[in-house]
């Protein structure tokens, strides 16, 4: 078997990631519609960076995103920076082709990865980036509960323009305090 039901929702499951999927994660990494929204849209990343990568990190809380129809990879959704300590984390996602956007899986992986990250690693507080222009995302984040907390002005350059990146954040009681929130497994 290629993946692992780690963590379970509707439509799909959380799995540690495969090292057999450098290819296409190299593909997205490439991609500018995937990483102008990441901020490497400048990074070339060959197929070797990614699977050192994959190996280097897939004994923390990175995530592949698995469709359950068909067991087909979506993208990636992980908790970076995690500290134990202080139960603090950051949230990192993205879906890797365009025909898979829009669609709900972004907010059901972050639904999935919130609810792991504050009742099964007792983390209080899960902040995120974001680009201002990326609205689709900034909406998405607000519907699961992030609040903005403070903004970046003018430090990502895209295309000629510049752009403000955003602070956001979420508690693990405003996450727990909405029961339509929390999956279990």
């Amino acid at each position: 078997m290629k993946y692992f039901e780690k963590i379970k929702g509707d439509r799909m499951y959380l799995s540690p990631m495969c090292v057999s999927d450098a290819g296409i994660y190299t593909k997205w990494m490439n991609d500018k519609d995937v990483t102008e929204n990441l901020g490497g849209m400048a990074k070339i990343v060959t197929y070797k960076d990614e699977k050192d990568w994959i190996i280097k990190n897939n004994n923390g809380y990175n995530f592949a995103m698995i469709l359950r129809d068909g067991d087909r990879l979506l993208g990636n959704v992980s908790l970076m920076d995690v500290n134990l300590i202080n139960r603090t984390a950051s949230l990192g996602i993205f879906i890797g082709e365009k025909e898979d956007r829009n669609k709900g899986y972004g907010k059901e992986a972050i639904k999935l990865i919130l609810n792991y990250g504050f009742n099964s690693l007792n983390l209080n507080n899960i902040m995120l980036k974001v680009y201002s222009f990326n609205e689709r995302a900034i909406n998405t984040y607000e519907k699961v509960g992030f609040k903005k907390f403070g903004v970046r002005k003018a430090c990502y350059y895209r295309d000629g323009i510049v752009y403000d990146e955003v602070y956001m954040e979420i508690l693990k009681d405003e996450f727990n305090e909405t029961k339509d929130f929390i999956f279990i497994p």
